[in-house]
């Protein structure tokens, strides 16, 4: 591997938002590789000079006001520097028909203005296929897990049934709330609900909404807001059970987050689901639908064993491999 080869390794300055963070931390490991100094940050992209090689983690939401200016900006970025993109958060059916439409055309033409892209499953270059033709410009890599906290005691559990990340409508939030208010409903149990971020910006009034709900069915909500890597896997292994029921996963850091604390979430099936739980065996629980949540919570809150990692599981990649793999891939680009 030559490093000449390995592109400048641009970070986002939102230190809070999960694609900025994971750039960083893949950028690291690539430089601990490598022993070059190659992390750059994106506002440094503005300067005279740009180094002739550049990597970004691209979201529409991270590089503009609006998809198309967030296409316009990194189209004149790739006329300036030769660019791979890793893409996070493809467009979705779910982001409603005038969204969808708009984010395809932006992630489309990131695509188009790249020399090579990396996605994290394979789901998402599934879901690709719905508005580009991707072949031959795509490669997988999967998000890391690197394992903080499998070893030793066990903490109390805490009561909670958490959901990890920021809150946003159609995330599953609803689906869990309503799930444990049939519990209490319906049995002895007394579980709460617990999340672990907060809302995702724009969407701080859907969650004041969303508080208002849980009070009306009577279910306990707490609401962490943001928590460093060491508060959210120490909240994360004090849950008494971890849950995603987003249905539209594209990939996820939350389920990544969850088996790196060594807990085994409750998940709902789907495609890039069945993809996790292939990858990553013994790393997740998966129930057929929403319509399960109620009965797997309780499941889970009378076998607690069932919701931490076993021996045997597996974990792969790290993130060392990881960015092995993206050098790998790099030293194979046509610049």
């Amino acid at each position: 591997m030559i490093v000449a080869r390995v592109p400048a390794l641009i970070v986002t300055p939102d230190a809070q938002h999960g694609v900025s963070q994971y750039s960083s931390v893949v950028g690291a490991a690539v430089e601990l590789l490598t022993g070059a100094s190659l992390r750059l940050p994106s506002e440094a992209l503005r300067a005279g000079v740009i180094p002739p090689r550049t990597h970004i983690h691209f979201t529409d939401r991270l590089w503009g006001t609006s998809p198309e200016d967030a296409a316009e900006r990194i189209e004149a970025l790739a006329a300036r520097t030769a660019l791979t993109v890793t893409f996070h958060d493809v467009p979705q059916a779910s982001d409603g028909a005038v969204n969808f439409a708009r984010r395809s055309d932006c992630y489309r033409r990131v695509l188009a203005a790249s020399q090579g892209a990396v996605f994290n499953s394979l789901h998402e270059i599934d879901v690709l296929r719905d508005f580009t033709d991707p072949t031959g410009r795509s490669h997988v890599i999967p998000l890391p897990v690197d394992q903080q906290a499998r070893v030793g005691e066990r903490p109390e559990p805490d009561g909670s049934i958490a959901v990890l990340g920021f809150y946003y409508p159609g995330k599953g939030h609803l689906e869990v709330l309503r799930a444990v208010a049939h519990i209490a409903d319906t049995t002895e149990l007394r579980p709460w609900l617990s999340i672990l971020g907060r809302a995702s910006q724009g969407h701080e009034a859907d969650l004041d909404s969303f508080a208002s709900l849980a009070e009306r069915l009577g279910v306990r909500l707490d609401v962490s807001g943001y928590l460093d890597d060491a508060e959210l896997i120490e909240r994360s292994r004090r849950a008494s059970v971890g849950v995603a029921a987003h249905r539209h996963f594209s990939a996820s850091g939350s389920i990544n987050t969850w088996i790196a604390s060594g807990r085994r979430p409750l998940v709902i099936d789907g495609r890039y689901v069945r993809e996790i739980a292939e990858r990553r065996p013994g790393t997740v629980t998966v129930l057929d639908s929403t319509r399960d949540l109620a009965a797997g919570i309780v499941t889970a809150l009378t076998a607690p064993e069932s919701t931490w990692l076993h021996e045997g599981a597996v974990t792969s990649p790290n993130v060392s491999e990881v960015a092995s793999a993206y050098l790998a891939w790099w030293d194979g680009v046509t610049w």
